[in-house]
């Protein structure tokens, strides 16, 4: 984590040396990273609705060849390579997505630890906007609008028809509500600038979401066979 965070921790110091607002800096180096994020993301959604469209087929396959496993996996293989698919396309974006979150994660909680900037030593403890100091949790107004951001994130990719049992699943449902209150709480006990940081980040993502929508309708319109025209 330390190995990505050493570079967000130099990236912060030169936002806020040149805008002077440690909140403003946080704002902006999330701005960055999910710009740099918006192509890893495009390609998971894009990997994920790849394996919508050939899921009958994969289905056939494995309800034929149900009893043959060497074969199924064989009938798989030919089929992924027929259709130019990568199943493992979507897997690459979640570890990137997942290593800098989780360097962002530690360099907004603990940045003495990773900045080497002895100004921002006293930055940290700005205040901004409503916040008197960013070192220190927000209890109400940031959590809030965290977790909100949140579901609305999770609910449009819910709603995005790549998974047509999403609705239905048990489990999906209790994680879209449980998950943006487990933010709230977290929110309730990191540094205002992590909320921040993760507000912004949801706050993007809503649009990302709205984008990779278009697109997944885009290509299920592509997909879809041609309508023979009447004689």
């Amino acid at each position: 984590m330390g190995i990505l965070a050493k570079p967000l921790g130099w990236l912060l110091s030169l936002l806020y040396g040149i805008v002077g607002s440690y909140g403003i800096s946080i704002v902006i180096i999330t701005i960055i990273v999910k710009m740099i994020l918006y192509p890893f993301y495009k390609k998971q959604i894009m990997s994920t609705a790849g394996m919508t469209s050939i899921q009958p087929k994969i289905q056939e396959i494995q309800r034929k060849y149900a009893n043959d496993k060497e074969t199924m996996n064989a009938k798989l293989a030919e089929l992924y390579k027929e259709e130019n698919f990568n199943p493992m396309g979507g897997c690459l974006p979640m570890i990137v997505q997942m290593f800098i979150i989780m360097a962002l994660f530690g360099l907004v909680r603990n940045p003495m630890l990773y900045l080497s900037d002895d100004s921002m030593y006293f930055a940290i403890h700005e205040s901004f906007l409503w916040i008197k100091d960013l070192s220190q949790p927000d209890l109400w107004i940031l959590p809030i609008a965290a977790g909100i951001a949140t579901f609305f994130s999770f609910w449009m990719n819910q709603q995005s028809g790549l998974n047509p049992q999403a609705g239905s699943n048990m489990m999906t449902n209790i994680m879209k509500y449980f998950f943006p209150i487990m933010i709230v709480w977290l929110a309730r006990s990191y540094p205002s600038a992590l909320a921040i940081y993760w507000f912004m980040s949801q706050f993007i993502q809503i649009f990302f979401n709205l984008r990779f929508n278009a697109l997944r309708k885009a290509l299920k319109n592509k997909n879809k066979p041609a309508k023979k025209k009447k004689k």
